[in-house]
């Protein structure tokens, strides 16, 4: 065997060793949700002194996140469907379940058992990191953005939003996905009412619409 030859195999096993090692390295870190873990440590000790609750477990969280995406064009076009299925899939990281139609409507020309949509619902990191995302990266992509409005809640501590177009995503390529598709969003809260919901989501990150200022008449 040549010097070169015995130089090259050495170096091949300096390089499967520090391979080795570095993966065994990854292997031991556990992944963390960068949201969750602002929630643990600042955020949760925030609401505690704004709402003067006596006990962590009584704090608030966000319990899950429902997006919908009602598909028009399932009913003639099934292909449709199976876009905004990966779209949607592509967004959150999770596989959507199929909605069908429950009854059927004939002036819609819709019949009970039809494809019509899809839905997904987080919960956990998944939750976490969309809301994360969501708010940091999707909202100020949406053309002449006000803030979310504060009417979206329903009075039991659960906001509903809807967007027009789903190309505010990053995901979204626009050249493989040129129609803009609407959803609607539920944030759902372990909230009683709707100024703790409100409060513990604006702590999160949630740029909610500024009271416009009545100007006074001299």
């Amino acid at each position: 065997m040549t010097k070169e030859k015995k130089e090259t195999k050495k170096t091949k096993e300096i390089k499967e060793t520090k391979k080795t090692k570095e993966t065994k390295k990854t292997e031991g870190k556990k992944y963390i949700c960068r949201l969750k873990e602002e929630f643990n440590k600042k955020i949760l000790p925030d609401l505690m002194k704004e709402f003067k609750y006596s006990s962590p477990m009584a704090i608030p969280h966000l319990e899950k996140i429902v997006i919908n995406m009602g598909i028009n064009e399932a009913k003639e076009n099934i292909q449709a469907l199976d876009k905004a299925k990966d779209d949607l899939a592509s967004i959150v990281g999770q596989l959507p379940q199929t909605r069908r139609a429950k009854i059927s409507i004939s002036n819609f020309k819709l019949r009970e058992g039809m494809p019509i949509g899809v839905k997904v619902t987080l919960r956990g990191d998944r939750m976490y990191d969309f809301f994360d995302k969501f708010v940091s990266i999707s909202i100020p992509r949406i053309r002449d953005f006000q803030g979310i409005k504060v009417t979206g809640f329903d009075g039991n501590g659960n906001l509903n939003m809807g967007l027009k177009e789903h190309h505010i995503f990053p995901e979204i390529d626009i050249e493989k996905s040129p129609k803009p598709q609407g959803m609607n969003i539920t944030f759902v809260t372990t909230a009683k009412n709707n100024e703790i919901a409100k409060a513990l989501l604006n702590h999160l990150g949630m740029p909610f619409e500024k009271p416009k200022k009545i100007k006074k008449i001299d």
